[in-house]
């Protein structure tokens, strides 16, 4: 116990530390939204990979492992197969249109350029989406905390997650991007120390038996192609299950990190990295959920699953090893949801604060909005988090599919075709959006589909369908102008 309390003490004062030192370099609002666009291909890629990943990293799909065994393996590859693409297909497009589009450092911003909208309405309709599935991409990060610190330290859930949400917010609040892109580095490290350490120690240092008890336990857990009742996966399952990887190209706090780096020649090696990054990771969590069901001698039910890693870690390690690798959680909840209170809150201080209500704020006015901003929505996420049931992987598989859904389609058609208009992307965004929030309640048949791939599919559509009944040529010029380098 001491020993994690001096690590984790440790550990925040190292954040601290980083996001004094960005406050200094933080002057204005593109400094505090996208670093002064200054970044280097190494902590990109780190950053962009720990953002996106979260505390479901080392407690949601451990958990979902260890319910369903190596069916939740087809989440991981579905997460690959998106990672890659978006890196290869967006991240060098994105880049340079933003800043052709007059330096714009929001997904609002680029809509309303790319489109030429001149009404607002790209403005506001994506600024609500991200509004929305933000809040609950944030109260899912909050809650993986909350687990985290009533776990380890016994705490009262509400306590554990106050602490959690306040430590966020004051590295978040003060250096902004450049320090939410250097802590996520520093936590993507941690990150893979702990997803490679556990599994290495657990199969390779005289535990070979678990794999064996696990397959005792419930032999369906090693087969992939079955659920854990035994029943053969369909179609339809396996594929729900891949489609996490499309929710990839419409995250904007991953998109922000493209829109972020030095120079589009950095991101073939940013790519390089991120790939070997998000793939040791991925198969690291499905192998940690794997172990827990051979390893532990208690049987975890529901929420409590999503603690297998936490238990492992105490399990089989000494104290102060222990405290380091679950201070790898807490980095996994930090590095998302400090992306996402930024993101967040410079759609508000941008999209309508300046956008909307003040058009003449200048650059500190707008920062300060920008951090008032992270308060508020951390707050809010924070009364959405107060339910100690709710599931991590719950959570995040909604927003994340409310947000791909949302923008995914509309990012990816606006980078590649000429012909979209500003109709089209409205009408993308909507239906994306709406589908995931109308779909996600309903039970039985064809519902059983993960809400992305609707969501996403009928956000293609839309798009196009409006692009084509409603031709915008001055769109059309904007795309023949924007990729210029």
């Amino acid at each position: 116990m001491n020993a994690s309390y001096f690590t984790f003490g440790l550990y925040f004062v190292v954040l601290l530390a980083l996001g004094i030192i960005a406050w200094r370099q933080t002057s204005n609002l593109s400094d505090y939204i996208l670093g002064g666009r200054r970044l280097g291909s190494g902590v990109t890629a780190l950053s962009a990979g720990s953002s996106d990943m979260s505390g479901w990293l080392l407690l949601g799909l451990p958990g979902a492992a260890y319910l369903s065994g190596l069916e939740a393996g087809w989440i991981a590859l579905g997460l690959v197969i998106g990672t890659y693409f978006n890196w290869r297909l967006v991240a060098t497009r994105l880049r340079v249109a933003t800043e052709n589009l007059q330096d714009s450092l929001t997904l609002p911003d680029y809509f309303e350029r790319r489109f030429a909208d001149t009404s607002g309405l790209l403005r506001i309709i994506a600024g609500i989406f991200i509004f929305v599935f933000f809040a609950l991409y944030v109260s899912s990060g909050l809650v993986a905390g909350g687990r985290l610190f009533e776990t380890v330290f016994e705490l009262p859930y509400l306590w554990a997650v106050a602490i959690g949400t306040g430590a966020i917010i004051v590295y978040t609040f003060l250096g902004g991007y450049l320090a939410v892109s250097w802590t996520d580095a520093l936590q993507a490290l941690l990150m893979l120390l702990a997803l490679v350490a556990v599994p290495v120690f657990v199969f390779f240092t005289g535990d070979a038996g678990l794999l064996e008890a696990a397959g005792d336990r419930n032999p369906h857990l090693l087969n992939p192609l079955t659920d854990a009742d035994g029943a053969a996966l369909g179609f339809l399952a396996i594929v729900s299950l891949l489609a996490w990887g499309l929710g990839y190209f419409g995250q904007p706090h991953i998109l922000a990190r493209f829109m972020g780096i030095r120079a589009s020649s950095d991101l073939a090696r940013a790519r390089r990295i991120a790939m070997t990054w998000v793939t040791i990771c991925l198969i690291g969590a499905v192998l940690v959920g794997m172990a827990g069901i051979g390893g532990l001698t208690e049987t975890l039910d529901g929420a409590d699953s999503e603690t297998v890693f936490i238990r492992l870690v105490e399990l089989l390690f000494h104290p102060v090893i222990a405290g380091i690798l679950l201070a790898a959680i807490l980095a996994a909840i930090m590095s998302t949801v400090d992306s996402q209170l930024l993101v967040a809150s410079s759609v508000i201080a941008e999209d309508f604060y300046k956008g909307l209500l003040r058009t003449e704020a200048d650059g500190k006015e707008l920062v300060w909005i920008g951090r008032i901003s992270v308060v508020v929505i951390a707050l809010i996420a924070f009364w959405l988090a107060a339910n100690p049931d709710r599931m991590v992987l719950e959570l995040v598989a909604h927003a994340w599919a409310g947000l791909g859904a949302a923008f995914g389609p509309v990012i990816v058609m606006s980078l590649f075709w000429g012909g979209m208009s500003r109709a089209g992307a409205a009408a993308g965004m909507i239906a994306g959006g709406v589908t995931v929030l109308v779909w996600n309640p309903l039970e039985g048949g064809l519902f059983e589909v993960y809400e992305i791939l609707p969501g996403a599919i009928l956000a293609a559509l839309a798009a196009w369908g409006f692009s084509r009944l409603f031709p915008d040529p001055e769109a059309s010029r904007k795309f023949e102008t924007m990729l210029e380098r």
